[in-house]
């Protein structure tokens, strides 16, 4: 089913899973944002079928779903030692915005929301969130601002993240530290 398609019966429609994680941290404004009713109908109508949210030491409490017709199956864990599994199957992947989560979904080529925590002082993982928006390798949301971010989202617009080549760095630090060259 395309990106943008309604969401059918579930029986012959493919199993579309949004994958929620906030790491190790505390971020209960991103899950209570996912856990609103017009998130979940956002996810819906862009075809998602199944939610799973990474709520890591955060207190609030999603509300669980079976998946009825017409609505997500919603489920949640705190943490797993299978993360990646979690990342590799997930049709999107809603994080927060740590650089390894970012980096570790864009190496899998997941398309992306990075949610920022305004909470947080000294905010270098907004910097580095909006840097990639801006580059167009994902979308980049506020808890308050997510639905409207899924609403308005065309993947299709996203560009693949190419890793840097760090060698002609390391050349240069190694000339300027007196290493001779390979």
């Amino acid at each position: 089913m395309a990106e943008g398609g309604a969401a059918r019966g579930r029986g012959a429609e493919a199993k579309r899973v949004v994958f929620v994680t906030v790491g190790t941290t505390c971020f209960d404004a991103l899950v209570r944002a996912v856990d609103q009713q017009e998130v979940k109908q956002g996810l819906l109508a862009k075809g998602y079928t199944h939610l799973i949210i990474q709520m890591g030491r955060g207190t609030y409490i999603p509300t669980k779903s079976e998946g009825e017709t017409g609505s997500l199956a919603v489920d949640y864990f705190t943490f797993s030692s299978s993360i990646a599994d979690h990342l590799r199957s997930a049709s999107l992947v809603i994080s927060h915005a740590g650089s390894g989560s970012i980096f570790e979904t864009l190496r899998l080529c997941k398309p992306l929301i990075v949610v920022v925590n305004e909470d947080l002082m000294d905010n270098h993982q907004a910097e580095l969130a909006e840097e990639l928006a801006e580059r167009k390798h994902l979308y980049c949301a506020r808890p308050q601002t997510l639905h409207q971010t899924i609403s308005e989202m065309n993947l299709e617009s996203l560009l693949p993240y190419q890793p840097g080549d760090a060698t002609p760095v390391a050349k240069l630090i190694n000339r300027f530290l007196g290493f001779p060259e390979d």
